[in-house]
C-alpha cells in the first residue's frame, strides 16, 4: 500500500504530524509512506526513518501534482486541508481522508470569546484522520530525527555552556507571540544558569541585546557587593542565527529545560521530552497545540478579556497595551 501524507507548513505543525507517520508505518503491513511539504521544510521529514520518500512544493503546484500522479498512491492523508491540498486530491482521484479543521470553533473563540473547542490535543485529532485505515494512537509522543552531520558536539559550544544548560527559544513568527526583550532578560535572570538563546537571523539583534546586558552585569559583579550576595549565575550565549534548525534541535536535546514562545521549537522540545516552559501571548493552549506528552509549565495572562485575539498572530498588539506579554507573571524554579 502506498500512502501520501500532505502537510505543507510550518515547523511546529509538521513536527506535530510525526505520530501519524509513525503509527502508519509501524501498524500497517507493507506500507510505502510518502510526504509532501514545502521545500523549506524538507529537512523536517527527510531524516525520518518512517518516511520512504519526500516530495516538495517549490514553485509550481502543477509540477508537484505531475510528480505525485506518477506515484499512483492508494490513499492520501491530507493533514493540511487547504486549497492546494484539495487540488492535489482532486487531480489524483484517489481515496483520501482529510483533517477536520476547527475554523468555526476558533473564530468563535477569537471573535466572541466563546469557547466550544474540544479538550483534545491536535496530535490526537491528526491521528483520528487515519483511523479508517485501521491504526490507532500509540503511547509515545512526538518524533524528531537529527541527521548525524547536524548533531552539535560539545566543543562547538563555549565551555561554560556544555553542561546544565537551559535553552530559551526567543523567536516566533508573529510579534504578538514574542516577549519584549526586557521580559526575556527578567526570565533569564531567574533561570540563574547558563542560557543559550536560539532563534533565526531575524532574532540575532534582540539576542545580542540580551547577551550584552548580562555581560556588562557580570563584569561589574566583582565590584558590586549586592550582585555577589545575590549569587547571580546567569550567563547568556546568543545562538540566534548561528545554527540551522537541526543543530538548534540538537542543542535543545542537550538542555535540561526549554523556555519558548508558542513556536515550532516548543514542539521540538516536546519531542525530546524536555520540561517546556511555554509562554503564551495572543494565542491560547486551548487551541490544542500545547506541548505534547512531556512535562510543561504554562505562562499566560488569564485576566484579560481580549485573549485570544487571533488564532495565528499579529505583528503588534491590536489594542496597543500588549498586556498578554507585558503583565504575565513568571514564577518558577529550576533546581
Amino acid at each position: 500500500m502506498k500512502i501520501l501524507i500532505i502537510r505543507f507548513s510550518s515547523i511546529g505543525d509538521i513536527v506535530l504530524t510525526t505520530p501519524v507517520i509513525r503509527v502508519l508505518k509501524t501498524q500497517l503491513k507493507d506500507v510505502a509512506l510518502h510526504y509532501a511539504t514545502k521545500v523549506e521544510y524538507r529537512q523536517l521529514v527527510e531524516s525520518n526513518p518512517h518516511v520512504d520518500k519526500v516530495h516538495v512544493l517549490e514553485k509550481s503546484l502543477s509540477d508537484l501534482i505531475t510528480t505525485l500522479k506518477e506515484e499512483k498512491f492508494d490513499f492520501i492523508v491530507d493533514l493540511h486541508n487547504n486549497f492546494k491540498s484539495l487540488l492535489i486530491k482532486s487531480s489524483l482521484s484517489t481515496k483520501s481522508a482529510s483533517f477536520k479543521k476547527l475554523n468555526i470553533e476558533k473564530w468563535l473563540a477569537v471573535n466572541l470569546k466563546f469557547n466550544v473547542l474540544p479538550n483534545r490535543h491536535i496530535v490526537d485529532r491528526y491521528v483520528d484522520t487515519v483511523k479508517p485505515l485501521g491504526v490507532k494512537m500509540d503511547q509515545r509522543g512526538l518524533d524528531y530525527f537529527i541527521p548525524h552531520k547536524d548533531e552539535v558536539e560539545d566543543d562547538w559550544l563555549p565551555e561554560d555552556y556544555r553542561h546544565d544548560l537551559v535553552v530559551f527559544a526567543i523567536g516566533a513568527k508573529f510579534g504578538t507571540k514574542r516577549l519584549p526583550k526586557e521580559r526575556i532578560i527578567e526570565i533569564c535572570d531567574k533561570i540563574n544558569k547558563p542560557v543559550i538563546l536560539l532563534g533565526g537571523k531575524e532574532d540575532e539583534e534582540v539576542g545580542q541585546y540580551i547577551t550584552d546586558f548580562f555581560e556588562k552585569r557580570n563584569m561589574n559583579k566583582p565590584y558590586e557587593k549586592g550582585l555577589k550576595d545575590l549569587n547571580k549565575k546567569t550567563i547568556v550565549f546568543n545562538g540566534c542565527g548561528k545554527f540551522n534548525l537541526n543543530q538548534s534541535a540538537s542543542i535543545i536535546k542537550k538542555s535540561i529545560a526549554v523556555f519558548t514562545h508558542d513556536s515550532g521549537l516548543m514542539h521540538i522540545a516536546a519531542a525530546f521530552e524536555k520540561h517546556v516552559y511555554s509562554i503564551w501571548g495572543n494565542t491560547v493552549p486551548e487551541f490544542g497545540m500545547y506541548p505534547y506528552r512531556t512535562k510543561f509549565t504554562v505562562f499566560e495572562n488569564n485576566a484579560l478579556t481580549c485573549r485570544p485575539c487571533s488564532k495565528i498572530g499579529h505583528n503588534k498588539c491590536p489594542i496597543g497595551h500588549f498586556n498578554c506579554m507585558n503583565k504575565v507573571n513568571f514564577d518558577f524554579y529550576i533546581p
